[in-house]
Formats: structure tokens, C-alpha cells, sequence
């Protein structure tokens, strides 16, 4: 794992924020303008106050769903420009102590392996909250608060 912004950088306020792969797609979907729209303030509120991160497998997902799912599709170029962008962010390395933690989490909160991975992540990297519109919006997890931002 790529270091998270330090006390200095970060304050109580500002807390570190996961963001799971939905919300980065949907910056990209022209199909949903309304979450489109949501998602792109979010993300740039993130980049602005620098409190984003992500994992590995956020960035394969992405990749993998915007170039193949989404109409139009993202070209394969701009894709990797976008992963080359968000690398500037601290980026969690899916290590197998991870995926480890994450089958525990999974098994003991009954989410599927992949949201477990995410909650893992999210806490790995010391997040407060993660972005996701794909668990519970308001549940927490590990300390890891879930957070749907298309919620009205």
C-alpha cells in the first residue's frame, strides 16, 4: 500500500475517503446524467481536499467496466489516462493478508468476498467512510462507515 495523507495533511474534518468503483464509473456515464453529475462533484470535492483513495482492484474494475459496459465506451486510451490520474491518489495493493481479512469480514458480516475486499481496503488505508452505492448506505463496518452518495 502507497502511503495515506498523514496527520498534517489531513485533518479531523477531513477525513480519508474510499471510493468503490460505481462512483468512479458513473463520472464517466453519460447514460445516468443526474448520477454523472453527482459523481463528478464528489470526486473533484476529493481531489480538492485530497482525502481520496482507492484500491487495486477499484482501478481494474474501472478500467474493466468502462471499456467494455458502458455505451459509448471509454476509449481504451483515455482509460488508462484515467488510472494514471487516480494513481496520484494512495492506492491499497490487494496483498493476500488482505484478501485473507476480507474472506474473515465477509464471513462474519455476510457480504459478498468483493465488498469485504473493499471494507478491507477502505480500512487498510485508514478511510472513515467509503463511497458505494453497492452495501448499506449508513451501516458501518471494521469502523468504515458506508456511504451511498446518490442517496437524495
Amino acid at each position: 500500500m502507497t502511503s495515506t495523507p498523514n496527520a498534517s495533511t489531513v485533518t479531523a474534518a477531513e477525513s480519508i475517503t474510499f471510493v468503490d468503483t460505481n462512483v468512479l464509473v458513473y463520472a464517466y456515464d453519460a447514460a445516468d446524467p443526474a448520477k454523472q453529475r453527482r459523481a463528478q462533484a464528489v470526486l473533484e470535492g476529493l481531489w480538492r481536499s485530497r482525502t481520496g483513495t482507492l484500491s487495486t482492484q477499484v482501478l481494474q474494475e474501472f478500467y474493466s467496466v468502462a471499456t467494455s459496459k458502458l455505451k459509448p465506451a471509454v476509449e481504451l486510451g483515455e482509460a488508462r489516462e484515467i488510472i494514471s490520474l487516480y494513481s496520484a491518489w494512495p492506492i491499497v495493493l490487494i496483498e493476500p493478508s488482505l484478501i485473507i481479512n476480507a474472506s474473515r469480514v465477509s464471513e462474519q458480516h455476510q457480504l459478498s468476498f468483493w465488498d469485504a475486499l473493499l471494507v478491507e481496503a477502505a480500512r487498510a488505508a485508514g478511510a472513515t467512510q467509503l463511497l458505494t452505492e453497492d452495501m448499506n448506505h449508513g451501516q458501518s463496518i471494521q469502523g468504515v462507515r458506508i456511504e451511498n452518495p446518490f442517496v437524495a
